[in-house]
């Protein structure tokens, strides 16, 4: 099993920043590779950015997010980052956390995320 506890969300303004945090426990060490998903009013849940669990941690980003967010781990490993510059109303929407582990997918509670002025 693997939990996953996101935090970091919150307002802010068109062009501000946030960094979006995920707790990750239990067995990550299955793991090959952790992400974020969003979910905006009205939308489905797209993907915004994703990193390979093994020493190379190899990320790719959503077209939409490119340039403006990064994925990342933390040094230990067991903490997951995503780096939020440039905001835009656009990127208002609930932030996922989730892990592939074992050929099973899991997800965090979700964190909020409004850009407005």
């Amino acid at each position: 099993q693997v939990q996953l506890v996101e935090s970091g969300g919150g307002l802010v303004q068109p062009g501000g920043s946030l960094r979006l945090s995920c707790a990750a426990s239990g067995s990550i060490s299955i793991c090959p590779g952790m992400g974020w998903y969003r979910q905006g009013p009205g939308k489905q849940r797209e993907f915004v950015a994703w990193i390979t669990t093994n020493d190379s941690d190899s990320t790719t980003h959503a077209d939409s997010v490119k340039g403006r967010f990064t994925i990342s781990r933390g040094y230990a490993k067991n903490t997951l980052y995503l780096q939020m510059n440039r905001l835009e109303s656009e990127d208002s929407a609930v932030y996922y956390c989730s892990a592939v582990c074992d050929s099973s997918r899991y997800w965090g509670q979700g964190t909020q995320v409004t850009v407005s002025s």
